[in-house]
């Protein structure tokens, strides 16, 4: 970098940097002082002085026996040389410690609000301030709706900041419902009942719900995800809701819905809201074989199954988000119903073909990457025309999600894969964590600002985060004992 001098610098020779703790005093030449060189000389003197006196001494002293007068002389001659030597050397070492600079301290770090610790015990991590920004937000973006025919609806549109009047929708209201439960709020701002409410205010006339662009006609992936809201906050599986399952697993058949059975994305939507909404339904097993049946060798990984976005022919390629979401839907579909080895194998394998990413560093490798689909069906009231449904995917939440699931970390201990098990799940959270501000999670910035910041994905990173939290937790690192 170059300084501007003052003209009174110039022609001085080149200039020297100055100390930081202060400049050292020195003469027109730059190097050392006359006081400092006047002391410099005494103190050789006085080395040549000790030499000299220990010469004498031993000439005095060391009997004639040592072998004549020329072995006295040699031996009090080195004596004497080896001693001024010593001197010198013991003052030169003084002199360089008195000249040189002070070290300047390394800088600390003030302590802040989110630094330093509480009394007797550690600093919360950022996990608490990140949630308290989420529901502070969903707080305040709320959306409360006097419906003439519907009644009052409290809950929120498809996504956060939309410029047209934000009215409750099914999905919106559905994910705002899951976050608060994952958030485990426990103020009044936000009632779990009234967002309950709102739900079945917003079901169809002849049952089930659909998302906003799909009309009048219930739709079995936003019907499931529903009612697995619902059975969260607490409905009982009887009366409504079990009328609800049957009118959602009647309407998903190869007959009456063959696109949404081929999708892999509307299948493990299904089968995640029919868990928990009815764990003993008789459609269980028979979804959970056809998600199986659908799964792909992929000849780049070991042939091992995984899944694309289609659980039909024609197949596309692997796919790291719908892979992700078949082993989280069978995970849990084991734990309710058990599985078969056939079950069994696909799943693993799912597992394995994730642990498998060839990519690094792993928090934004393509395995990663955010994807998009539509679900094309054709409309009741014109076949020829589609009802189109644009579905996003936040993959590093999915990957986080299916990584956790309890037979993940089997098959990677069986396999001798935890260390990578353990380094591709810190990489998805990582990634999780930077999609985020304030506690709300944004889609890329090439879409409609309208649908930047859409309740799916915040409740999705809520999630990922609360469960990796919640598995990393080490009970026994607490704060040491006070």
């Amino acid at each position: 970098m170059k300084h501007a001098l003052s003209p009174q610098q110039l022609g001085r020779g080149p200039l020297r940097p100055t100390p930081p703790d202060g400049p050292t005093p020195s003469g027109p030449d730059g190097g050392t002082s006359r006081p400092t060189r006047s002391v410099g000389r005494l103190a050789g003197l006085g080395c040549a002085a000790a030499g000299y006196a220990v010469f004498q001494f031993l000439l005095e002293v060391l009997p004639a026996s040592v072998g004549g007068e020329a072995a006295k002389y040699l031996i009090a001659s080195v004596s004497g040389l080896g001693t001024a030597l010593s001197a010198w050397l013991a003052a030169a070492l003084l002199r360089a410690r008195a000249t040189a600079p002070a070290p300047r301290p390394l800088p600390q770090p003030q302590p802040t609000a989110e630094t330093t610790p509480p009394t007797g015990g550690r600093a919360p991590g950022p996990l608490p301030q990140l949630f308290a920004a989420t529901y502070d937000t969903l707080v305040g973006e709320v959306s409360v709706v006097d419906d003439p025919e519907r009644g009052r609806l409290v809950g929120w549109s498809h996504s956060l900041g939309e410029s047209s009047p934000a009215r409750p929708t099914s999905v919106g209201t559905a994910y705002g419902l899951q976050t608060l439960l994952d958030l485990g709020t426990t103020d009044g701002r936000l009632s779990t009942g009234e967002l309950a409410d709102t739900l079945w205010r917003l079901r169809l006339p002849g049952g089930g719900w659909s998302a906003r662009s799909q009309g009048a006609r219930a739709r079995p992936e936003v019907t499931a995800l529903v009612l697995g809201a619902l059975a969260r906050a607490g409905a009982s599986r009887g009366g409504r809701l079990a009328r609800e399952v049957d009118l959602c697993t009647a309407a998903f058949t190869q007959d009456t819905d063959r696109v949404g059975r081929e999708s892999t994305h509307v299948m493990t939507t299904v089968l995640r809201g029919l868990l928990r909404a009815a764990p003993d339904c008789d459609a269980l097993p028979v979804l959970r074989e056809a998600l199986v049946d659908g799964a792909v060798s992929d000849p780049h990984r070991d042939r091992l199954r995984c899944w694309g976005y289609r659980l039909d022919s024609p197949y596309e390629g692997p796919s790291p988000v719908h892979t992700a979401q078949a082993v989280l839907a069978l995970d849990r579909a084991a734990r309710v119903l058990g599985e078969s080895p056939k079950v069994r194998a696909a799943r693993e394998d799912g597992v394995r073909w994730l642990l498998s990413c060839p990519d690094a560093p792993h928090h934004v490798c393509q395995d990663l990457e955010n994807g998009r689909e539509e679900v094309r069906r054709p409309r009741p009231d014109d076949p020829a025309r589609h009802e189109v449904l644009n579905v996003r995917h936040f993959t590093a939440s999915w990957v986080v999600r299916a990584l956790l699931c309890r037979g993940s970390l089997e098959v990677a201990r069986r396999d001798g894969l935890e260390e990578t098990w353990r380094e591709l799940l810190d990489g998805a959270a990582a990634c999780v964590r930077a999609g985020q501000q304030d506690g709300i999670w944004s889609w890329g910035r090439g879409e409609s600002t309208e649908l930047r910041r859409p309740l799916w994905m915040t409740y999705q990173g809520v999630s990922a985060l609360r469960a990796h939290a919640v598995w990393t937790y080490r009970p026994d690192e607490a704060a040491p004992a006070r």
